[in-house]
């Protein structure tokens, strides 16, 4: 069976955290969210650039071998958590964790980010970050990962 590629704000809790999820085979597996929030803060679990519409017991993972789509393929998935989530996107992000398997990337991962998050973009968008190179992930394919810290009334 496939997972529903519609990714979707799923209600909330009585604790008042909200949840959302994109359906990834990933978050189906593991039973998480992709993002919830609590209060005004938003937390996008990891994410990499695995196909929604992929069944959980054969995830595929979209640009295999290209960190550069990955790392975009990412962001915009978590910026449409952090909008689901009443952020505004990348202007709500606060902090970065970003996970590279091979060194050699750490520089086209590096420019990607900075042209979506990067203190360039202006005054409304800029993040704290940290880049680490792991010893890989679920799937050898998965170049990229990266889970972050919004606030929901950031202006």
């Amino acid at each position: 069976m496939s997972a529903d590629a519609e990714p979707k704000l799923l209600g909330s809790s009585s604790t008042g955290k909200q949840y959302y999820g994109a359906n990834s085979p990933w978050e189906i597996n593991a039973g998480h969210y992709r993002a919830v929030r609590a209060g005004n803060l938003i937390f996008v679990s990891g994410t990499t650039s695995a196909d929604p519409t992929s069944p959980p017991d054969a995830p595929r993972v979209f640009f295999p071998g290209d960190p550069v789509e990955q790392t975009r393929v990412i962001l915009d998935t978590v910026f449409k958590a952090i909008k689901a989530l009443g952020g505004r996107g990348a202007e709500s992000v606060v902090r970065c964790r970003i996970y590279v398997q091979r060194q050699e990337d750490t520089g086209p991962v590096a420019a990607a980010f900075k042209r979506f998050l990067g203190r360039d973009n202006g005054t409304d968008i800029g993040t704290a970050a940290t880049m680490l190179v792991v010893n890989g992930f679920c799937d050898e394919k998965m170049l990229v990962e990266i889970d972050v810290d919004a606030i929901a009334d950031a202006k």
